[in-house]
């Protein structure tokens, strides 16, 4: 304990890098509050404008990689898709560790908006021809009919093209997404926490808010110029939202609390598991490293590493609750498909027009001209977002106290099951609507349709059919993912919290890539998604044995999950038990 004046001993370099210039003025006309409202209304307005350009990119993805300009087969594009929302989780905790050890959040979001920019800008030049061409190389030819007059006849697809650089900028791109996600939130609650735990609550339901306006204009502006207009356009409007952002970011960085790194016990957990998994290597590697207490004194005064009993404890905490964020991956499978084979499968679907239809309209040869406009694709989106905005709000304000002052409200394992069942049915949906399209297609009733310049041959089923799986799915959303989320957060050690945040989102990822994987081997041949004989079309695919096999899946680990959480609440609650008995001895 401090005797006197003495004050406690700060470390140098977190004295220099935390800055609050203006709030530590008295706050001048607007006052301290004043100062805080505005920097976290700053972090609103980026999130927004990062959500905008993230769904303006991932909702029109498989429609871009499918066109005439890149003639990607469906179950690549479909592929690259859950490629790209699979990085764009999986990589959340390596931006949040850069930011924790070396770079602090400010620098961390700053740099990942940079990256952002230039990644967005390599997009936008695929879309260009002259860009196309200086990246990627001319496109080898596809025949326009059928290679050979057998029904039966296959020709191999040929390799996708501009793959790497494609690949090489959606990485980038996920990667600087996964950053502002992991950084930018808790960025914001910093601006705020001084205004006490109401203040950080009300900015959490902004910023949930924020990110959902910025999908709900990006799929009604982006996506409909995208499908309807030109990628050019739409791609140059989310490098566009990008900029602004990073600009927003910058202006108000006077406004701004910045704290320094202050260390990640992920690099202590990982030292504590290679000692309890290969003690043997774990000792020569001790041996060989000098000691380097005598090299940062003063960081090891200023930021003490956690003791080892408090790194065992997490350790443990962190194996009770891995099972249960495990046993969602398969969720997260089917939870991606609506960003990928959805889309796919709506783009075979009767898409109605906006506008009353002229007669040039209904022309089935390619590259036919049309004054009117399709609603877009990616527009179905807005069912999984809408129902969130609405929904959350009853559940809220309504049915959770309803359901508390009855006693029934749900535990948050006891929600993700729920939301596993939804997850089931949207999928299920999805196989029978597949099937019964599959069905049209082999009775040759088809209609081709021109969506933006390519033509597909849909079955005379209307895409309003699909507004159930996505429904669906977005309820799945409310009592999967959000409970996830409180689970993560609430069940977690606090000097834990950020590293298992991280890991529920890397898991995420691993869902969609595994989809994407599953993806991969039933487009092999003889898989259901081999179908090089459809030229960008799925009507000879087997798609709704897919989701039907998805289903499956996500049943299976539904029953595992609730054995698992069933075991996890038995032993919190002897823990709890135990805890209580030892006080009252006391």
């Amino acid at each position: 304990m401090p005797s006197g004046g003495e004050q406690p001993q700060r470390c140098p370099a977190a004295a220099e890098e935390e800055r609050r210039p203006l709030l530590a003025r008295d706050g001048g006309a607007r006052g301290p509050r004043g100062w805080h409202r505005l920097a976290g209304t700053a972090v609103l307005l980026v999130s927004l404008l990062e959500r905008a350009a993230f769904f303006g990119v991932a909702a029109n993805l498989v429609l871009y990689l499918n066109s005439q300009d890149f003639n990607w087969a469906g179950e690549q594009a479909s592929r690259a898709a859950l490629v790209f929302l699979g990085a764009s989780y999986l990589l959340a905790p390596v931006g949040g560790w850069l930011a924790d050890v070396y770079l602090s959040r400010h620098r961390a979001v700053v740099l990942s908006l940079l990256l952002y920019l230039a990644a967005s800008g390599l997009l936008l030049a695929t879309a260009i021809p002259d860009g196309r061409l200086s990246f990627c190389g001319e496109m080898s030819l596809l025949p326009l009919g059928p290679p050979c007059p057998s029904p039966g006849c296959q020709r191999a697809w040929p390799s996708p093209y501009c793959a790497p650089v494609l690949y090489t900028g959606l990485l980038l791109l996920a990667l600087a997404a996964s950053s502002v996600r992991s950084n930018l939130t808790s960025f914001g609650a910093d601006q705020v926490m001084d205004l006490g735990r109401d203040a950080t609550r009300r900015f959490f339901n902004w910023f949930y808010w924020s990110i959902n306006v910025g999908a709900v204009l990006s799929l009604l502006v982006v996506a409909f110029i995208q499908q309807n207009i030109d990628f050019l356009l739409g791609y140059s409007i989310i490098v566009g939202c990008v900029g602004l952002a990073f600009f927003i970011f910058l202006l108000a960085t006077p406004v701004f609390i910045t704290k320094p790194p202050t260390g990640s016990q992920v690099s202590s957990m990982l030292k504590l598991a290679l000692q309890s998994c290969c003690p043997r290597l774990w000792q020569r590697r001790s041996a060989r490293d000098p000691p380097r207490d005598h090299l940062l004194p003063n960081h090891r005064s200023c930021q003490p590493d956690p003791s080892l009993l408090e790194d065992v404890a997490n350790f443990q905490v962190l194996v009770k609750i891995l099972p249960v964020m495990v046993t969602l991956v398969p969720y997260w499978m089917v939870y991606f498909q609506m960003q990928s084979t959805y889309v796919l499968q709506g783009l075979h679907l009767h898409i109605p027009n906006i506008f009353s239809a002229s007669p040039t309209n209904n022309s089935s040869v390619p590259g036919a001209q049309s004054s009117n406009y399709r609603i877009p694709e990616a527009w179905l989106l807005l069912a999984n977002v809408v129902v969130l905005l609405v929904l959350v709000p009853v559940k809220d304000h309504f049915l959770d106290p309803l359901l508390l002052r009855c006693k029934l409200l749900p535990s948050a394992l006891q929600k993700m099951a729920v939301g596993m069942f939804f997850g089931f049915t949207s999928v299920i949906v999805a196989g029978v609507l597949e099937r019964e399209r599959l069905r049209y297609i082999s009775a040759n009733e088809t209609v081709s349709q021109l969506i933006g310049k390519d033509v597909y041959f849909a079955a005379p089923l209307s895409i309003w059919w699909q507004i159930p799986q996505y429904l669906l799915i977005g309820i799945s959303e409310i009592f999967a993912s959000i409970p996830g989320l409180e689970f993560a957060y609430s069940e977690a050690p606090r000097s834990m919290q950020g590293a298992i945040m991280g890991i529920f989102f890397c898991l995420a990822g691993v869902g969609s890539l595994l989809g994407s994987s599953l993806v991969a081997l039933l487009s092999l041949p003889g898989g259901w998604m081999h179908c090089p004989s459809d030229f960008g079309n799925i009507n000879n695919c087997r798609m709704d044995n897919y989701f039907f096999l998805l289903a499956g899946m996500q049943a299976g680990t539904a029953l595992l999950f609730v054995w698992i959480a069933h075991r996890y609440e038995r032993m919190r609650q002897g823990t709890a038990s135990q805890n209580s008995s030892s006080r009252d001895r006391g």
